[in-house]
């Protein structure tokens, strides 16, 4: 494990990894003889990326939940959301482009605290958030937009989804990354023709503008938005899964800042215009009771299209959804292992594909037994609530990491905004009720007793070394 001030990776006793990779085609080997990661992504590539990672279930199917908590008014919880989530984005974005490294939040963790068991922690918590979320949008994917076309038992769609999705992952980062491109150009598509179909039903003289002003009824306005914005903080997640990216994008510290930055903004627009759209459309008690809930704008008005044609649209951003989730927490998982945190299997990368392998059967393993336990609400709460612990520790590690100097320059995030993001997720736990906060908890503990086992093995095989050498 690395303490503060050191600069190199821990894993393999600390060997410098060799200089980045412009996609040659050819495998590049780090000091220790391991294939290192292809450095193949690009700013645009990165970009869309972000925005691919937070366009998704949060808008195909969560604008109706979020609409029962706040009213018409529901684009105001999202543009809250948007604003308290980027407190955060200022701290991945120094941290990102200070330690460059695929380890993410673990990386940052330990660092700052040099305490492996808070590391690992820190780092089961983000696994099983990302893993939590693919579940989600495996289930969404199963849901009312598959059944359009025919209808089979989620659980038996979901799992047959999430199989593909890991093959495409395997299959390696630049063909999975133009999968993300292509998948986020045809969800930004979907919401596009969302907001053409609504201005069509508008220019009509459709619809009631004033429903976008009206908050629910029995519900004081600030509570309502706050608590919407609880939830709709899910669709807005995903901006810190690129930084997990670090070692396969090809100018890290130059790239990440705006495209963290630029992805934030452009998903966050996109939101807050389709839901602002969606609310003067649809009365708001249909909106809040579809599991569709952008449907009910694209079968409306002279231009309505087919459902199953925006179904197809709805799928393919679930879909964008699940295999970012899954990228991210194979990489995490693999970086781990290349810092010595989690067993170094996991840090195994396959010769011809180049991609971390087991890492990739794991969490695709993973994910079917999230499915298969646990509903879209329960899968989508329990991403938020493990994501807003860490996002305050990461918060904290931010401003401890300030005493550590470093040659290269990086971005460097006004003191001001950890500091409120840090106040900002404590506050959003307090939207999630003890159902949620339980479940989280046992995740965590499964976590824990994973931790201290492994440290007993390591413990019985350095006696059983230390037996052998003296016998020698």
């Amino acid at each position: 494990m690395s303490g503060p001030g050191s600069d190199r990776t821990p894993g393999r006793q600390g060997a410098p990894r060799t200089g980045p990779d412009v996609a040659t085609g050819r495998p590049v080997m780090d000091g220790d003889g391991e294939f290192s990661l292809s450095r193949s992504v690009s700013r645009p590539m990165l970009t869309l990326f972000v925005i691919g990672d937070i366009l998704g279930a949060g808008i195909y199917a969560l604008v109706g939940e979020v609409t029962g908590r706040v009213g018409g008014a529901v684009w105001l919880s999202f543009l809250v959301a948007l604003g308290l989530a980027v407190f955060t984005t200022f701290a991945y974005a120094e941290l990102v482009t200070k330690y460059p490294r695929a380890a993410g939040a673990a990386l940052y963790v330990n660092r700052a605290f040099g305490r492996p068991f808070l590391t690992f922690m820190v780092a089961f918590a983000v696994i099983c958030s990302g893993l939590a979320s693919a579940a989600a949008l495996a289930r969404a994917f199963g849901g009312d937009y598959f059944t359009t076309f025919v209808s089979l038992p989620t659980v038996v769609i979901g799992l047959a989804f999430i199989t593909v999705i890991g093959l495409i992952n395997f299959r390696g980062i630049r063909e999975s990354t133009r999968f993300n491109l292509v998948f986020t150009l045809v969800e930004i598509a979907g919401l596009i023709l969302v907001v053409i179909i609504g201005a069509a039903v508008l220019g009509e003289g459709g619809g009631d503008p004033g429903r976008a002003i009206e908050f629910k009824q029995g519900s004081p306005a600030l509570l309502a938005v706050f608590s919407g914005a609880g939830l709709a903080f899910f669709a807005l997640i995903g901006f810190e899964d690129s930084v997990n990216l670090a070692e396969e994008a090809r100018n890290p510290r130059a790239d990440f800042p705006r495209a963290l930055f630029g992805g934030v903004f452009v998903a966050g627009l996109i939101y807050v215009v389709v839901t602002v759209v969606a609310s003067m459309v649809v009365p708001t008690q249909d909106l809040a009771g579809s599991e569709g809930p952008l449907l009910e704008v694209t079968s409306r008005g002279p231009l309505a299209v087919p459902d199953r044609l925006f179904s197809v649209i709805a799928l393919f951003a679930l879909a964008n959804g699940a295999l970012i989730n899954t990228i991210m927490a194979s990489r995490l998982l693999y970086g781990m292992a290349r810092e010595g945190i989690v067993p170094e299997v996991f840090g195994r990368v396959h010769p011809g594909r180049r991609t971390p392998w087991v890492a990739i059967v794991f969490t695709t393993a993973m994910v079917g037994v999230l499915l298969i336990t646990g509903g879209l609400s329960d899968l989508a709460d329990t991403t938020v609530v493990l994501l807003l612990g860490v996002f305050a520790v990461v918060n904290v590690s931010v401003l401890v990491l300030r005493r550590e100097k470093i040659a290269a320059d990086h971005f460097r995030a006004p003191t001001v905004m950890p500091v409120i993001g840090f106040f900002v997720s404590l506050g959003l736990l307090t939207t999630k009720d003890a159902e949620t906060f339980a479940r989280a908890g046992l995740l965590l503990l499964i976590g824990a007793l994973m931790w201290f086992v492994a440290r007993i093995d390591q413990g019985r095989r350095a006696r059983t070394d230390e037996r052998v050498d003296r016998g020698r």
